[in-house]
């Protein structure tokens, strides 16, 4: 759907408009904000061509996300399958689509910044794919007049993956709008990196309504997980849902 953008930088397209035809954008983050302003919403899916990508699952572990495998014993590499992608730390919350969510809560508890722990990391190393490193963080300080969140993407420089590129965006909440960043362009081998800025997506009023649209949307043979959670900014409350193809057995 990228041409509608070329006839206008600001058009906002329902994410089944991303990946309703796409069968394999990968692993996608979406931030943004409620209609009525009063939300903070962020989503992340995970999908998966190999059986050791499929055999996850989410599940909450407080206010944090966890990754686990479906089935123990059909584990073939935990390195790249098994996170956290959901921290909660100080109140604010980071997604991510590795391990690098870590990375980024040790770095601001010690002080540092969301820039500042990616700038230690890179892309996974994965090669030929090179599968990006996806990232955000919401800001959700009650005194500032504004929502604010950070996205990043960490991506090969180079097809041998020598080299990386490290983009940062950095958004203020608009009632309605939300970004969306994912790992790959679509299906392919190797598997085609995401190129651009994140995409401009319509954010719902409601939480299931959005769930049920990403996990609707996303390719049937190809979805593992969902999770949509939409923080309220003045009561600090939080509405969350987790969705798995498989069970954890």
């Amino acid at each position: 759907m990228r041409e509608n953008l070329y006839e206008n930088p600001y058009t906002i397209l329902s994410i089944d408009k991303y990946v309703g035809d796409n069968p394999y954008p990968g692993r996608g983050i979406i931030c943004g904000l409620t209609p009525d302003g009063k939300k903070a919403v962020s989503a992340y899916f995970i999908m998966g061509r190999s059986a050791n990508s499929r055999n996850r699952v989410f599940e909450a572990d407080g206010d944090d996300v966890i990754i686990k495998p479906a089935d123990d014993s059909k584990v073939e590499d935990p390195s790249l399958i098994v996170y956290y992608p959901v921290r909660v730390i100080d109140g604010d919350m980071i997604v991510t689509n590795g391990d690098q969510t870590d990375t980024i809560a040790k770095v601001m508890i010690e002080g540092g910044t969301f820039e500042d722990a990616l700038n230690t990391r890179k892309f996974e190393p994965d090669g030929p794919n090179w599968t990006p490193r996806i990232s955000s963080v919401f800001d959700f300080d009650k005194d500032a007049e504004e929502l604010r969140y950070k996205m990043s993407i960490l991506k090969a420089g180079d097809p041998e993956g020598k080299t990386c590129a490290r983009f940062y965006y950095s958004y203020t909440g608009f009632p309605g709008l939300g970004h969306f960043i994912h790992t790959y362009e679509t299906d392919g081998n190797p598997i085609p990196t995401f190129i651009g800025e994140p995409e401009r997506v319509e954010i719902p009023q409601g939480m299931d309504a959005f769930a049920d649209l990403i996990w609707n949307s996303l390719n049937e043979d190809n979805k593992i997980s969902l999770f949509v959670r939409y923080h309220d900014m003045e009561t600090g409350t939080d509405e969350t849902k987790i969705v798995n193809k498989y069970t954890r057995v």
